[in-house]
């Protein structure tokens, strides 16, 4: 396979950030929504990913979008590809 080929097959999220404090690193809050497989409600799932940021760019409130990578750390396989919103500074 080629570069592209394998690039393609990482799966992307998209986040808020939610802490920022780490060098390089970031941590992103994911939510899907599900329908629970009883009662069939729609609920909400979260699942925090800390992301290698090696920029320093994402900020808290920020939205991102995040892409599998190969492990950075114990806890870091994710790398942070964009930000697509910023947060609104009051």
């Amino acid at each position: 396979m080629n570069d592209q080929e394998k690039s393609a097959l990482k799966r992307t999220l998209i986040g808020k950030v939610v802490s920022d404090k780490m060098d390089k690193t970031a941590s992103v809050l994911v939510e899907r929504r599900m329908k629970h497989p009883i009662y069939g409600k729609v609920v909400r799932r979260t699942k925090k990913y800390l992301v290698h940021d090696a920029n320093n760019q994402a900020r808290i409130g920020d939205t991102v979008e995040i892409q599998e990578g190969r492990p950075i750390s114990k806890n870091k396989s994710w790398v942070l590809t964009k930000v697509i919103q910023v947060a609104q500074i009051i």
